[in-house]
């Protein structure tokens, strides 16, 4: 069927039940099995993820970079360890060198030096560039056994209680370094716990009974369960960044929640319109699971897209959320029909007494207050336009401005004896300290210590530059390394410039004295350059994206024209989580540590939220589509998917953002970000864009939303979401 603009749809002859429906009646039918095969699934999962344990581990490897060419040379020359320690940094303003404090100092490092994890210790006393001028100021280096990353917080617990026993009599001891960093960081859980409480909360008042709400949280802990048991088990086998259980509990139990939610919310509706219980599950998987299915698709096509960044453990997460949202949809289809057989009687009992007391109180219709919505966007449509896109335009605006980069201790929280020590350094040696630059040399025609210590007395007389170190052979002399100190702290603009002016300015001037190849690495350097492959790539990242999103609905809606307003509204809805993102976290608003904005999140955020804001487009657009087959008036049309959706897409909305802002409570600053900029992205979405921008712009469409080219309606396939 090929609706053309300004006729009326024909109503298709009644057809066979559909895959969903019959996913539906057996689940209904068979619920006990059902509910045995996924609780199997989930204790054989955990069961077997509790035994081997997890191997996460990151992977920022940068093909093509400079920065990895530098780890390449360190790595295959014999210095491949280089920044695997701890700082002990001493701060004392009568000085460190009184033979008291001295013979303290180093009675603790003996004992440091005898932990297990630690190799071996270096005293600030043995090297002079150590304590800082004025003397008040110092470190020790404590090299590790092991990478950083593999030092357990008991491990480093136990470091930094060895080495505060010299503390006392005015010697301040704090433990700075990578391995450092989880003491100040507050135990899991809470974010988790408080956002399924508060979503408990919504969904109660909505269904007013605790059975029914609790059912869409049964549903998608289950179904996150069961995938982070999947994900334990996969990174023995693939690289998965040790952050990446935390961002696909955030998203899955969103979407858990908001899928199981959706298709709970027409059952009722089938229940309170006269359906037996099976029939009701029936139709609202029917119909709502459809919508689920397409949503969820494109939350994975959206995700799947991050695969096409090329950037390590990235992929990882993008592959882990994927499948997260993958158990949520067959959770949604088919757990929670077997919850709705097994509770389904005391379900029709509960929602029919409460419809009735509803009618006595003259309130018969839940979607009155959402026509009237939609009718007051339709006498005022360009306003409601206006309004709506001055609002998101002012909102998206500080995103031209964001900059990207890693948070470092620097952004920890001011009570860690990490921040601690990174302030002390920065104030005894300058803010580029903590974040020092690695440049190698390479051969030379006179060697590369040679060459290197030529680099050093250049570079240390570059603007911007605080001092350069003496030259560090490699073990089998082929490379040296220098550590160059800028003036300026690791996320500050000036040191990004720097980097660009070393490589592209000095030191290929050096190259053509000496006949070295040059290089600038390190984690300072490794950021800019992750920050800028992840800026080159966006743009293919979004057209897949959007492409295969705006493909996909096409299909779902015989439309063209909806599917790309669909695109242009969640582009903007993005724009404003971006914004915000900015005006929070990189400009510090609402007190917050300002900082450059994770360099993955603006990737990761856009396919997550494109994807979850498909969600409600689905949903709501389905709607007016079924109201536009049984009535023909596109006016109707939309005043009626309104009254039907608004109340479930704001509970879903709420929960989505209860679920995403409860992650601000994380310890962890990439989660902060995470939670906050979808949350932002969701509320404007759910508010700004359903209640405001859709309603308005398919008023002013009207028949021309639903029109679709006779040689695209040939090729594309049909796809059926709502009743005909």
């Amino acid at each position: 069927m090929t609706v053309t603009e300004g006729k009326r749809p024909v109503a298709a002859p009644a057809e066979r039940p559909g895959v969903f429906a019959r996913f539906a009646a057996f689940a209904h039918r068979r619920r006990w099995l059902v509910l045995l095969v996924w609780v199997a699934v989930l204790a054989g999962i955990w069961g077997a993820a509790s035994a081997l344990g997890d191997d996460y581990r990151e992977d920022y490897a940068l093909p093509g970079t400079e920065s990895q060419r530098v780890a390449d040379l360190l790595t295959a020359h014999g210095s491949g360890r280089t920044g695997d320690t701890v700082q002990i940094v001493l701060h004392r303003e009568a000085g460190l060198g009184d033979p008291a404090t001295r013979q303290r100092v180093e009675a603790m490092l003996d004992r440091v030096a005898a932990l297990p994890v630690i190799g071996e210790v270096r005293a600030p006393y043995a090297d002079a560039s150590a304590i800082a001028p004025g003397g008040r100021i110092g470190y020790a280096t404590a090299t590790l056994e092991m990478p950083a990353k593999d030092v357990t917080r008991a491990e480093a617990e136990r470091i930094y209680t060895t080495a505060r026993t010299a503390a006392g009599d005015g010697l301040r001891v704090e433990l700075g370094g990578e391995a450092a960093r989880p003491l100040g960081e507050a135990q899991g859980g809470l974010a988790e716990g408080a956002g399924l409480l508060a979503a408990l909360v919504i969904l109660v008042l909505m269904f007013g009974t605790l059975t029914a709400a609790g059912l869409p949280i049964v549903t998608a802990v289950f179904a996150v369960g069961s995938t982070l048991g999947a994900i334990i088990l996969a990174s023995h086998l693939f690289t998965i960044a040790d952050w990446t259980p935390y961002v696909m509990m955030l998203v899955g139990l969103g979407v858990g929640i908001d899928y199981a939610l959706l298709v709970f919310a027409r059952y009722r509706a089938e229940l309170l319109g006269g359906a037996s219980p099976e029939r009701a599950a029936v139709t609202a998987l029917d119909i709502a699971g459809r919508a689920v299915f397409f949503a969820g698709c494109t939350v994975i096509i959206a995700l799947l897209g991050l695969v096409a960044l090329g950037l390590g453990s990235l992929q990882g997460m993008a592959l882990s959320v994927a499948l997260t949202v993958l158990a949520t949809m067959l959770a949604s289809l088919t757990l929670l029909p077997a919850l709705l057989g097994i509770f389904g009687r005391r379900f029709a009992r509960t929602f029919t007494a409460r419809a009735a007391r509803r009618a006595a109180k003259g309130r018969t219709d839940e979607g009155a207050v959402w026509r009237r919505v939609g009718a007051a966007v339709q006498r005022r449509p360009i306003v409601a336009l206006l309004v709506g896109g001055v609002l998101l335009g002012a909102l998206a605006a500080p995103a031209a401005g964001l900059r990207l980069g890693f948070a470092d201790a620097g952004n920890d929280a001011p009570s860690s004896t990490s921040r601690k020590a990174y302030d002390l350094l920065a104030t005894g040696f300058g803010p580029g300290f903590n974040g020092p630059l690695l440049l190698v040399a390479d051969g030379g025609r006179a060697g590369a210590a040679e060459a290197a210590g030529t680099a050093s007395r250049a570079v240390a007389d570059v603007a911007g530059v605080r001092a350069a170190s003496a030259p560090t052979p490699s073990a089998d002399g082929r490379i040296a390394t220098v550590m160059v100190f800028p003036e300026t702290s690791p996320q500050a603009s000036e040191t990004s410039d720097l980097v660009s002016h070393l490589r592209q300015d000095v030191l290929p001037a050096l190259s053509e004295r000496t006949g070295a190849a040059f290089a600038i690495g390190g984690p300072t350097a490794a950021a800019e350059d992750y920050s800028a492959k992840v800026a080159d790539r966006m743009p293919l990242f979004v057209a897949i994206v959007v492409g295969l999103s705006v493909i996909l609905l096409m299909a779902v809606f015989r439309s063209v024209l909806i599917p790309l307003k669909a695109a242009l509204l969640n582009l903007l809805s993005i724009g404003a989580a971006l914004g915000a993102m900015t005006l929070v976290f990189q400009h510090g608003l609402f007190g917050v540590e300002p900082a450059p904005i994770e360099a993955y999140l603006p990737v990761m955020v856009f396919a997550v939220v494109f994807g979850l804001s498909m969600d409600y487009e689905i949903f709501l657009v389905s709607r007016m589509r079924e109201e536009w087959h049984r009535t023909g008036d596109a006016a109707a049309a939309v005043r009626e998917g309104l009254a039907h959706t608004g109340s479930v897409i704001t509970a879903a909305g709420s929960i989505m953002i209860v679920v995403f802002g409860a992650f601000m409570l994380s310890p962890q600053r990439l989660l902060q970000q995470t939670g906050f900029g979808m949350a932002v992205a969701i509320f404007v979405d759910a508010v700004i864009i359903r209640c405001l921008l859709v309603p308005a712009i398919m008023h002013l469409l009207g028949r021309r939303a639903w029109w679709l080219p006779r040689p695209l309606a040939r090729l594309l396939p049909e796809i059926r979401i709502e009743k005909n």
